[in-house]
């Protein structure tokens, strides 16, 4: 509006020529337009300042004022169009800097439009209040229980079709068979189930992260008790045990890596890695491994070489095929071990992410093991594909006719750690003295008979604060309910924590003390949401009623409990040191139990903890012995 009132104003006398009338009073009228549009804004905003997340009531007339600018949508594009018309009119003869000046004020209109329309487009809720209506009010109508059990069957049937739409727009780029609609389905109703029970928008959810964040700063900050310090203090058996592991995860780490190809190398190396994948590994496709899938210009090949320091020749099988439930992999020699490695790659693309949220649960049934239980579905679905080429394609019996006194090592970082421990636990009873190595596994992943049984043969290697490893429905439902209990508490309006947040996060300082879930509360009280609570859920929250039913009955909760796999390494950064051209970070590592994974933790480092070139830096930070330090 500035920008146009002073083009305006500078060009006032430049309208008398012909069709000159047209546009001056086209800018007089687009300025009363904005004019009128800035001051419905400026009122929203005004008014959604005030009361708190949990208390609309100073709220109240915002549906107004939304309906309010939402009316003037309908005259600014009409102007739009307009303007757009008298500036092709091809009759308008004024000055070339005039005309130039419309253009742009008709390209900035239609540009605030288009961004608009997107923006509703991407937070418009098709279900509206008819949740609301069917949740909260249609137990208590005079239905019969056949009207009622329909209506509830209808809105949720809804609800899966609007989450299924959303899901199907972002993959629109590849191409889908039954497999994925199949998927799209499960993860539809999935996303439906938990988020059909909160009346929360994504700045409440932000909002409730940051007082999530400063809440545990503030507890972690308090001293441990003696207790908690003994437990922690390792033998020297379990400390030699720890550093031989440790020795072997920073070495196969490298070919869980290596599984990421071109996309990991150029990462880690972005200003010599194509210069040394153009120069010398990448003219001539090896003939000795079988290769399939699509690797153009041998990128990924050739970074895999470069990453595990191997030749052509060790490697037996190498596929890049990617679908859902189907990912890459590579087997190969590995001389220095005496081990034959079958790397799993992780998350990649759409096609693996969608095999990531397939969460559901199905059984593991398996000869000879008693500890059959419940597994992540996409997971082991694409650890059965893995295993059906290794055994029926007959690549493993290739890799031990070559090198037949080798062990089998399975190794894998995110996703690929958690297909690499089931399709160890398929493989174990073929391969007695397989070992695995699961760097980052997704937390969500085995029930707790078969974690305790891949004990004897799987390492899982955890980093810092790691979001994935703590990934699993009754811990995302713990943190729903988490976030709903701390933002209902807080008394302060939500702008004022996403701004203290910001600050908090960027620069540090003190957490701030904003009142917490445990604020004048006792325990019993804890079990019962708040009014405040209850005004932020569209009906009774099934992660409250998971909660009452596991302290007051024996009822299953509404999600199985799933776990890391194997014995767990978890490596913590103990300091750091941070210079003008230099950083020195050291980490400390110890075992740990599945426990200490079970509630998903808020932190600037629990997405980058997780990757892989981060993992790879601690492993090797441990595993060898301090040297000089190098100046940079």
């Amino acid at each position: 509006w500035i920008g146009i009132l002073a083009l305006y104003t500078v060009h006032k006398g430049q309208f008398s020529c012909p069709g000159g009338g047209l546009l001056h009073s086209y800018l007089l009228v687009l300025l009363v337009l904005l004019a009128l549009i800035i001051c419905a804004l400026s009122a929203l905003v005004y008014v959604s300042m005030q009361g708190t997340i949990s208390n609309p009531g100073p709220r109240k007339s915002l549906p107004k004022l939304l309906y309010t600018r939402l009316l003037l949508y309908l005259p600014e594009f009409i102007w739009a169009v307009v303007g757009a018309v008298w500036v092709s009119d091809s009759s308008v003869r004024c000055e070339k800097t005039v005309i130039n000046v419309i253009i742009g004020t008709v390209i900035a209109s239609w540009v605030i439009i288009i961004f608009t329309i997107i923006g509703v487009v991407i937070v418009f809720d098709p279900l509206g209040g008819k949740k609301t209506f069917y949740l909260t009010d249609s137990l208590n109508r005079n239905l019969e229980s056949s009207q009622s059990g329909q209506l509830l069957y209808n809105v949720k049937n809804t609800a899966t079709r609007v989450w299924e739409k959303r899901i199907r727009l972002l993959c629109c780029c590849i191409v889908q068979d039954d497999d994925h609609r199949v998927a799209f389905t499960s993860i539809a109703e999935l996303f439906r189930t938990y988020f059909s029970d909160t009346d929360l928008v994504p700045s409440d959810i932000a909002a409730g992260l940051t007082l999530l964040h400063q809440e545990q700063d503030k507890m972690e900050s308090c001293p441990k008790e003696p207790e908690e310090v003994l437990c922690h203090s390792p033998s020297s058996l379990v400390t030699d045990d720890l550093d031989i592991e440790l020795e072997n995860a920073a070495h196969y780490m490298l070919f869980a890596a290596a599984a990421y190809g071109w996309p990991y190398y150029i990462y880690t190396n972005p200003f010599t890695a194509l210069c040394k994948l153009n120069g010398d590994c990448c003219g001539n496709r090896p003939t000795d491994s079988d290769i399939t899938g699509s690797d153009r210009h041998n990128f990924h090949f050739g970074s895999i070489l470069k990453i595990t320091g191997l030749q052509y020749r060790d490697f037996i099988h190498i596929s890049f095929h990617n679908k859902i439930y189907e990912i890459p992999f590579f087997v190969a020699l590995d001389h220095k071990k005496e081990a034959i490695v079958v790397a799993v790659r992780g998350t990649l693309s759409f096609e693996d992410i969608l095999t990531d949220l397939s969460a559901d649960c199905e059984d593991l049934t398996l000869e000879d093991v008693l500890e059959n239980g419940f597994v992540h579905k996409g997971i082991t679905q694409a650890a059965n594909y893995i295993y059906r080429k290794l055994i029926n394609d007959g690549i493993l019996n290739q890799a031990f006719t070559i090198a037949p006194e080798y062990k089998l090592v399975v190794v894998g970082h995110s996703l690929g750690g958690g297909t690499a421990s089931i399709l160890a636990i398929m493989l174990r009873n073929s391969f007695p003295t397989l070992r695995c190595y699961a760097f980052s596994p997704p937390g969500g992943l085995l029930s707790k008979s078969l974690a305790d049984y891949t004990k004897h043969f799987i390492v899982s290697v955890i980093v810092g604060k790691d979001l994935v490893a703590r990934l699993s429905m009754p811990n995302m439902e713990d943190l729903k309910r988490r976030i709903v209990r701390i933002v209902a508490n807080c008394n302060r309006p939500k702008y004022q924590i996403l701004l203290r947040g910001c600050w908090y996060e960027v620069f540090g300082g003190d957490p701030d003390n904003f009142p917490t879930e445990l604020d004048g509360r006792n325990q019993d009280a804890l079990t019962q949401p708040l009014l405040a609570e209850e005004s932020l859920m569209v009906h009774r929250s099934p992660s409250y009623n998971a909660l009452e039913d596991e302290l007051h009955s024996n009822s299953p909760p509404q999600y199985p409990h799933l776990y890391l796999p194997g014995k767990i390494i978890h490596i913590v950064e103990e300091s750091s040191s941070r210079r003008f051209c230099s950083s020195d970070i050291k980490y400390t590592a110890r075992w740990s139990n599945e426990t200490v994974f079970s509630s998903i933790l808020i932190s600037p480092k629990m997405i980058t903890d997780h990757m892989p070139d981060v993992v790879l830096k601690a492993l090797n930070s441990l595993s060898q012995e301090h040297g000089p330090c190098i100046s940079c």
